[in-house]
């Protein structure tokens, strides 16, 4: 054992470089994450709905770019070069929104706030748009890349290496969510101090900028695949070429097939019809799940937004939460280490004694309902926190408030026309303008555990799901569709929320737990009727059938060649 030019401990040493990497890329991309929604309300003053709309825009595009990512690596520049690409991108897009946070940026009079918000603006979208195209990009290659390191022989080193780069990612995301807020915390500024958002998008900025330089560094030790077409590509061709097959042979002339993927025959082989066959079976199972990812994400939003609204004082509670609001989203890391073992060290275990047949799509059933549960608790905590807001004028209402600063009463006296405010009288009451928040944000852990839980068997689970139930060859085109999901779902919330026109918090919460109540169980339905595959079994019987068209063949040759021989 030891290292050597190619390999350390029977790793290849560009292993590492990748897994570093992937560290500071998560640890960029979650750090910035964490402070979003913050700066979107607190610096560029946008309401609580604008912020939601913005941030779950962006998560959607991050999700949605992987497509692209994967297509420009398989079918044009490879791996390699299209993370080194896509991450000069990813850089630049943190470094905008590093300078777009600069108070002193466009604050001429030098009065601690921004003189042009638009600028600002301008600056972040830019800045999100290109982190969106980085992330999403480089998301389905580096994995894979790294898969491209080892030799055949290698597989336990492999299977190992997915295990420490999925640790790197929970590592970085966990950091990331409990440095960036410290940063911002931090009081920065020319002329007058603020909040450090600059700081707390600068560092993320500083990492994804290592993780580059770190990457190319070992460019010289990658082994590179070069492009070889993209699986994507050819399934959808496939799956195009069926349906206008089909609609060119509508005729009742033309006999029905066993699938209309059948109608692709004419033109692909066998073997990729029954791989299609086998993705489209689990991608119409996909089709309910981006409603979890539309509640799963609004940690990030409206979670988030719930914690400013709550008591962040944490003295003599929890040690881990003293850093108030911003903390707040650290619990699902957390709590995601905790218990990713317990579940599957105990929960299961147990399960499996009571002799329950807990399938997957029995354990992503569960986990709709507990996230539909999470968002139950979640209302019940927004209805205590309405009650400690101050209560705003409603339509068709006037409120004056003066405020006396000095040790002496003070005599107000108001002229006739503004008398008329309120029927030729006014009603003066005394009222604290702002009360404390009182309801802790302690309250906040149910929600968080019970979406936990959910995340666990949901979201672990359905990647195992789906990677049992996909042929070899096409891993990739469910990862891109599960990737979709989550875009998908971020989407949903964009629009419900805009629909909707819930005044209050609490029945918005509501109205996304009964949404996914209700998905649960069209489901539930779906996976009832759904029957599992081995694709291993399905794949080596094409390999007999194959065998056996390739024998019959080699006679039918071997016949005409004979009779040829006696003419």
């Amino acid at each position: 054992l030891g290292c050597s030019e190619p390999s350390c401990f029977g790793y290849p040493l560009s292993i590492f470089f990748i897994i570093i990497n992937e560290f500071c890329e998560r640890f960029s991309y979650y750090g910035m994450r964490a402070v979003l929604v913050l700066y979107f309300k607190y610096f560029l003053q946008w309401d609580d709905n604008l912020s939601t709309a913005i941030y779950h825009t962006f998560v959607a595009l991050c999700y949605l770019t992987p497509i692209l990512g994967a297509l420009i690596a398989d079918s044009w520049l490879g791996k390699f070069k299209t993370i080194v690409s896509l991450s000069i991108v990813y850089t630049i897009g943190q470094a905008i929104m590093s300078v777009s946070s600069i108070n002193d940026l466009t604050d001429q009079n030098r009065d601690g706030s921004p003189d042009n918000i638009p600028v600002h603006i301008a600056l972040s979208m830019i800045g999100l748009i290109l982190i969106a195209l980085g992330t999403g990009g480089i998301k389905p290659c580096v994995s894979a890349f790294g898969g491209d390191q080892f030799e055949e022989d290698q597989d336990k080193q492999r299977s190992r290496f997915f295990s420490i780069f999925y640790l790197s990612i929970n590592a970085g995301s966990l950091l990331s969510t409990i440095i960036t807020p410290i940063l911002r915390a931090q009081e920065c500024g020319i002329h007058s101090k603020q909040r450090c958002y600059p700081l707390a998008f600068g560092v993320p900025a500083a990492l994804m900028a290592i993780s580059l330089v770190v990457f190319i560094v070992g460019s010289r030790m990658y082994k590179k695949v070069k492009p070889q077409g993209n699986i994507m590509v050819q399934v959808s061709k496939c799956i195009g070429f069926a349906i206008k097959n089909r609609f060119r042979h509508r005729s009742k002339e033309f006999p029905k097939r066993e699938h209309w993927l059948d109608w692709a025959s004419e033109k692909y082989d066998k073997r990729l019809i029954a791989q299609t066959k086998m993705v489209l079976k689990v991608l119409f199972l996909y089709i309910p799940l981006p409603m979890f990812w539309a509640l799963f994400d609004q940690q990030g939003s409206r979670w988030t937004l719930q914690a400013t609204t709550m008591d962040g004082n944490f003295v003599g509670y929890f040690l881990f939460f003293f850093l108030y609001v911003h903390l707040q989203q650290t619990v699902n890391p957390i709590l995601i280490i905790i218990m990713v073992p317990v579940v599957d060290a105990v929960i299961y275990p147990l399960i499996k004694k009571c002799k329950i047949n807990f399938t997957p799509l029995r354990k992503i059933t569960v986990g709709m309902f507990l996230a539909s549960l999470a968002f139950v608790a979640a209302a019940l905590v927004q209805v205590q926190i309405d009650k400690t807001l101050p209560v705003f004028p409603a339509a068709g209402q006037s409120q004056i408030k003066i405020v006396n600063l000095g040790t002496d009463n003070v005599a107000i006296n108001f002229p006739p026309p503004l008398q008329q405010c309120s029927g030729g009288t006014c009603n003066v009451s005394y009222s604290e303008d702002i009360s404390p928040n009182t309801v802790h944000m302690a309250w906040q852990i149910p929600q968080y555990f019970i979406l936990t839980c959910a995340e666990v068997v949901f979201s672990v689970t359905g990647l195992e799901f789906s990677y049992s139930q996909a042929p070899s060859n096409m891993k990739a085109v469910l990862q891109a569709g599960w990737l979709l999901t989550v875009a998908v779902g971020n989407i949903i919330v964009l629009i419900v929320a805009g629909a909707s026109k819930l005044s209050e918090q609490w029945a918005e919460y509501v109205l996304f737990a009964a949404l996914l109540l209700a998905v649960c169980i069209i489901f539930a339905v779906m996976a009832y009727f759904y029957t599992y595959v081995d694709p291993n079994e399905v794949e080596a019987q094409l390999d007999e059938e194959e065998k056996k068209q390739a024998k019959k063949d080699m006679d039918m040759y071997e016949k005409q060649a004979e009779a040829d021989s006696q003419m």
